[in-house]
């Protein structure tokens, strides 16, 4: 068969498919109510078991708690710092502490709450599958699960954070040290952008896990007392809230306003937390080689 036929075969079987498909979504939608787009009920019936968010709220409200209460008492030890003979006696073990609260009780909570009906999305089900859902219920496939780091990166690359970032300008300007917008202070969304891809390019080589990318974002969010404009960047995206959240989770269901209103009680602290503890060692061992 030379590549002309080849091609024409391949054309006439793509719009004999194109004609089932549509045949199929008619049939559906008259017998069963069922159209592109829309999941069956019986989709999500298996996790309806975990539609109480409430607990994972309040997990969040006592994790913000602490760190809060330990923020607090790291500040009020550095303010009694007066000269560097004093500094030697404070114990950093409160640096430490907050460190840990941070990495593994706050940045878990949250996690586990924007986790909360989070799935990624099959472009095979919405093209291919969705027209028959209803007549094949059996064989729809569950939905994988999603990590809520992967919804950031979606963000990034939804925004075109790449090219935001490597953009000539930006590359000149952190060349020689100076402000990448002058004078006018970075926009969350810049500011978002640069972050993801901080955390891509310093994790991705070491080959870390979501949760360790995830826990670097969220130290970087509270360093620059950006922890809620972020995430509400996030929430408002919504493209990515109904491409990705079932239609019972907590972000479809609340837009996630209480857990931004916890999360403000650290928004005036002050963060000095470090990013890179995931890789640090890592980098160490790389750079003496």
């Amino acid at each position: 068969v030379n590549p002309e036929d080849a091609r024409r075969m391949r054309d006439t079987g793509l719009q004999l498919m194109r004609r089932v498909l549509a045949v199929l979504q008619i049939f559906a939608v008259s017998q069963f109510g069922c159209a592109t787009g829309q999941i069956p009920r019986t989709f999500w019936q298996k996790d309806q078991d975990n539609k109480d968010f409430s607990p994972l709220v309040k997990k969040l409200e006592l994790s913000v708690e602490r760190v809060r209460q330990l923020a607090l008492k790291q500040q009020q030890q550095a303010e009694h710092v007066i000269c560097s003979s004093e500094l030697q006696d404070v114990p950093l073990g409160g640096r430490d502490e907050l460190t840990l609260a941070v990495r593994r009780e706050l940045t878990v909570a949250l996690r586990d709450l924007l986790a909360h009906g989070l799935y990624a999305s099959s472009p095979g089900m919405s093209l291919v599958l969705a027209p028959i859902a209803c007549l094949l219920p059996a064989f729809t496939p569950s939905p994988r699960a999603m990590h809520p780091w992967e919804l950031f990166v979606k963000y990034y690359q939804a925004k075109n954070g790449q090219a935001f970032v490597e953009s000539p300008a930006r590359k000149l300007s952190q060349s020689f040290g100076l402000p990448v917008t002058g004078a006018v202070a970075a926009t969350p969304k810049q500011s978002l952008l640069a972050a993801i891809h901080a955390v891509l390019t310093e994790h991705g080589p070491f080959k870390r896990s979501a949760d360790s990318e995830l826990k670097a974002l969220v130290c970087m969010a509270l360093n620059e007392q950006r922890l809620v404009s972020w995430l509400n960047l996030l929430c408002k995206s919504g493209a990515l809230v109904q491409t990705h959240y079932q239609p019972w989770s907590y972000m479809a269901h609340t837009g996630f306003e209480s857990a931004l209103t916890l999360l403000s009680r650290l928004s005036s602290l002050k963060f000095n937390l470090p990013v890179d503890l995931a890789v640090r060692q890592l980098k160490n061992i790389k750079d003496a080689f």
